[in-house]
């Protein structure tokens, strides 16, 4: 009963928690400007939602990794970019409007994307009768509710009451923070036999593919021609995934433990590359350069 709880009312909550955080800091003015100039948002379209999935499925190929594991790597890969990437993108003197836009978009994708993704993979690595009965309706009408809808009421509150959604957005960027972190503590805590058991083969991969995300996002992005700012901004992009969302959509729409255990392995691991990849770029970066789309920054006191 506890475990129905979490699953299925605390983790949903703090998601829409986070979501209306991010939705806080976007306005309508950022999707323009994005369409305006669409050609950084298609090249972190294509290395989003095409190339981080296939290059997942490959390592997970290479490796002989199947069953539940395999499918909770894949559901991963197939969430859209973690909100907490726009501060990451801060730290490596990124574009951060362009974070905060592709991060938003990235999630109104999602809602068509995740379920042939994960569908798939439930095929492919546990057999056609499971991938059949997913819940493909169930599980578009989640990801909505739990992230279309508080994005979309935190910018109605930046539009409508902007003076207190300025004063607050600090605040929620820090308080969405710690509530991730929460999210990822209680996964391991649930499933934390399972987590030892298989740490030391699951935790490399992970480690490995945000790495490798990392730097494919960027490389793309650059023999694109996009800035330095922006290929800063969709190698993270492109590697730091929304966990929470990952976790909730084992637990609560599949109800698999085993699946959500690649999300909280990552959700922890991606931020040891981000910080890394961070450090390295703040070295390169000019700050004219991190500064060719500027944007209010995420306060990060």
């Amino acid at each position: 009963m506890q475990g129905d709880i979490v699953s299925g009312v605390l983790l949903p909550l703090i998601l829409a928690f986070i979501m209306f955080s991010l939705g806080l800091g976007l306005t309508l003015g950022d999707f323009r400007r994005i369409l305006v100039q669409p050609r950084a948002l298609l090249v972190g379209v294509f290395s989003h939602f095409v190339l981080l999935p296939l290059v997942c499925f490959g390592m997970l190929k290479l490796l002989g990794l199947s069953g539940a594991f395999a499918v909770g790597f894949m559901i991963l890969a197939a969430c859209p970019t973690g909100a907490t990437s726009n501060l990451l993108t801060y730290l490596a003197r990124g574009d951060v409007a362009l974070a905060l836009g592709f991060t938003a978009i990235a999630s109104l994708l999602t809602i068509f994307t995740l379920p042939v993704i994960v569908t798939g993979a439930l095929g492919h690595f546990m057999g056609t009768e499971r991938a059949v009965n997913v819940p493909v309706g169930l599980m578009m009408g989640q990801v909505a509710l739990v992230m279309g809808l508080p994005v979309t009421l935190g910018m109605v509150a930046r539009h409508r009451w902007t003076a207190w959604a300025l004063r607050f957005e600090p605040r929620a960027t820090r308080i969405a923070t710690g509530l991730f972190v929460l999210i990822v503590v209680m996964a391991v805590v649930r499933n934390w036999p399972m987590v030892q058991a298989h740490f030391a083969a699951l935790a490399p991969l992970a480690l490995v593919l945000n790495l490798t995300m990392l730097s494919l996002g960027f490389a793309v992005a650059w023999l694109a021609r996009l800035s330095r700012s922006q290929s800063i901004t969709l190698g993270i992009e492109t590697a730091v995934q929304n966990a929470a969302l990952a976790l909730v959509i084992a637990s609560t729409v599949l109800q698999d433990g085993t699946m959500a255990i690649p999300g909280a392995l990552y959700g922890v691991l991606m931020y040891v590359g981000g910080l890394l990849f961070a450090w390295v770029m703040r070295r390169y970066v000019a700050a004219p350069d991190a500064a060719i789309a500027p944007h209010r920054a995420p306060d990060l006191r």
